[in-house]
């Protein structure tokens, strides 16, 4: 197996990391092209984002310059330095009003603030470089904060007693964020460029993935209540179906996504095996 030297860019979060870390706000001026010429990467892969959907509506400016200016940034900086970069977008680009599974070529109708700005922003990266990757995806895993993932948001409530509820007619394709990066190891290593879909292969709604992240922990899933989100008080309309082809790439790549079994099992074992802890641990 191949091995990659990984360099981080951090606000200053990170303090005892296992990998070398830059210090740096990229909205800063000339910080994106002061990082590249620092760290002098083969890749780049920009994770960077405003993605709480209500505080992109409630700092459009912001979001904006998270999610449009700064990919514009990176990847204009990236493509004058021979830089291969991978941006990372989503499947919120969408408005969820058909069956699911939307192919790349689909054409898009982004719901509020937080989806228009991540569309512009595919638009900007693979405008200024028609040699980048952009993939739209949707994972889960163990956070630094440990609140940032959906399945740590069941996790946290059922561990504690709390009752919460589960979208049944909201439906996304969860991939668990270690199989994500395996992914896109694979195709920087294979070359690809342009607009890939990678999330898991299962569709399920969120009420669903609920309950198998209760039953992978021996939890409650009684806790868990079923609604829909036409009966909830969300100020930010929400998709129905943004469940996404990824024919696509598995084709390119020559080979299948895990399944949602396999993450989830992964997931489990990384909790037994203390890898939350672990990972918070690089903050201190």
């Amino acid at each position: 197996m191949s091995t990659h030297e990984v360099i981080g860019v951090d606000r200053g979060t990170l303090k005892s990391a296992p990998f070398k870390v830059l210090k740096a706000d990229l909205l800063a001026a000339d910080a994106v092209e002061r990082v590249l010429d620092e760290a002098q990467p083969s890749w780049v892969v920009n994770c960077a984002a405003m993605a709480d959907i209500d505080e992109c509506e409630d700092n459009p400016e912001l979001a904006g310059l998270l999610n449009t200016e700064l990919p514009y940034r990176l990847a204009k900086a990236c493509y004058a330095r021979g830089v291969k970069l991978v941006h990372l977008s989503t499947d919120a680009v969408f408005d969820g009003q058909r069956d699911g599974f939307y192919a790349e070529e689909d054409i898009v109708n982004p719901n509020g603030i937080y989806a228009l700005t991540k569309f512009k922003g595919e638009r900007a990266v693979l405008t200024e470089n028609p040699d980048a990757i952009v993939a739209r995806v949707n994972f889960y895993g163990w956070s630094l904060s440990g609140r940032r993932s959906l399945a740590e948001f069941f996790y946290n409530n059922l561990t504690n007693n709390k009752s919460m509820s589960g979208f049944t007619d909201a439906i996304f394709c969860p991939m668990l964020v270690n199989d994500t990066a395996r992914v896109l190891v694979k195709m920087l290593q294979k070359g690809l460029t342009g607009l890939y879909h990678l999330v898991g292969p299962q569709a399920m709604s969120k009420y669903q993935f609920g309950v198998e992240i209760a039953r992978k922990f021996s939890l409650k899933e009684s806790w868990i209540s079923p609604r829909s989100i036409h009966t909830s008080n969300l100020s930010v309309k929400r998709s129905h179906n943004l469940s996404l082809a990824t024919r696509k790439l598995s084709t390119d790549l020559g080979t299948p996504f895990p399944e949602f079994s396999t993450g989830l099992n992964e997931f489990f074992t990384l909790h037994q095996q203390g890898y939350p802890q672990k990972i918070r641990s690089y903050q201190q």
